[in-house]
C-alpha cells in the first residue's frame, strides 16, 4: 500500500537562519518566490486539489527557525478551515516547538508534526550554526510527548559519509517515527553544497531504513525526481512506501496524475487513509 502526500508551503522564503541546505533561508539569495502568508482559502483549495490527487496526508510548511505565536495561530487557522471542508489528515512542519504549541496544533485538528533531523548530530555544525542538532531532536521528544503523530528524518547527499546516515539512522531509532522521510538534497547555483547522492546510495539506503523500521511509513520524498527520474518504483520496491505527490516547497515535483498512472501501471495499490 502507498501512501500519497501533498505539502504547502504556506510560508516561503523567510528564514534567518543558516542552513546550507535551504533556500528559504534569506542568507543565501537563492531565486525563489518569497511572501509571509499565503491566503487561507488558496491553502484549503490546495488541500482539495491534493485530495482530489488521493493525497491521505496534506503537509502546512512555514519558513523560519520555529513555531511562534503568530505562526500557530495562522497554521490552527488554516487547519480549522481545511477540515471544516475536507476529511484529510493534517500535517505540521513549523521548526522547532514547545510542547505547549503542539499541544494547540493538535487542538485544532493537526494528527501529524514534521520535523526532520536533517543529518547526523555529528554533522550537523557542517551545514547549520544558527540553530543546534539537539534543538531539533527535542522538539521531536515533544511532539511524541503530547500524543502526535512524529514524521522525521533526514536529507542525504549534502557531503555526509556513511557513518553519519548510520548515527542519523541510531538516532531516530531512540524517536521511532511513525514516519520517515527520505529528502535527497537538491542543488541550487546560490547554495553552498554540491550533492554526493546516487541511485545506488539512494537504494542501499531505503532497504536500510526498511529493515531497521519495519512498521513506520518511509515517504520518498525531495529530489526523488533526481535521483529515480520516472523509474521511483525502483525505490518502492526497496521498501518506501509513501511520496510526496506535486510540487515541493520551492521546486516543481512531478505531476500527481502521471505518479498515479505510473503507480498503477506497477500494480501498486494507493492508501485511501493515514
Amino acid at each position: 500500500m502507498i501512501y500519497l502526500c501533498a505539502i504547502s508551503n504556506i510560508r516561503s522564503g523567510a528564514c534567518n537562519e543558516d542552513c546550507k541546505f535551504c533556500t528559504q533561508s534569506v542568507r543565501w539569495g537563492a531565486d525563489i518566490e518569497r511572501y509571509k502568508e499565503k491566503d487561507i482559502q488558496t491553502i484549503v483549495n490546495e488541500a482539495k486539489l491534493a485530495k482530489r490527487n488521493k493525497a491521505v496526508g496534506f503537509c502546512l510548511v512555514t519558513s523560519g527557525k520555529g513555531l511562534d505565536d503568530k505562526t500557530l495561530e495562522y497554521v490552527c487557522r488554516a487547519t480549522k478551515a481545511i477540515l471544516k471542508e475536507i476529511d484529510i489528515t493534517i500535517i505540521a512542519c513549523n521548526g522547532v516547538a514547545s510542547k505547549e504549541s503542539l499541544k494547540e496544533l493538535k487542538k485544532a485538528g493537526v494528527s501529524i508534526y514534521n520535523h526532520n533531523l536533517e543529518t547526523s548530530k555529528e554533522y550537523y555544525s557542517k551545514i547549520c550554526s544558527t540553530h543546534s542538532w539537539d534543538e531539533r531532536f527535542a522538539t521531536c521528544e515533544n511532539v511524541k510527548s503530547v500524543g502526535l503523530r512524529l514524521c522525521a528524518g533526514g536529507i542525504f547527499g549534502m557531503g555526509e559519509s556513511e557513518d553519519d546516515r548510520i548515527s542519523l539512522l541510531n538516532s531516530l531509532k531512540k524517536l521511532n517515527p511513525e514516519g520517515i522521510p527520505l529528502n535527497f538534497f537538491i542543488e541550487n547555483p546560490r547554495l553552498p553544497l554540491k550533492a554526493t547522492h546516487n541511485k545506488k546510495m539512494a537504494l542501499e539506503l531505503i532497504k536500510l531504513f526498511r529493515k531497521n523500521f519495519e512498521k513506520s511509513i518511509i515517504m520518498l520524498a525531495g529530489g526523488r525526481e533526481i535521483v529515480f527520474g520516472d523509474n521511483f518504483t525502483e525505490a518502492l520496491r526497496a521498501g518506501a512506501n509513501s511520496i510526496v505527490i506535486g510540487d515541493y516547497l520551492t521546486t516543481k515535483g512531478e505531476r500527481p496524475d502521471k505518479d498515479i498512472e505510473i503507480l498503477k501501471k506497477e500494480g501498486f495499490k494507493i492508501a485511501n487513509e493515514c
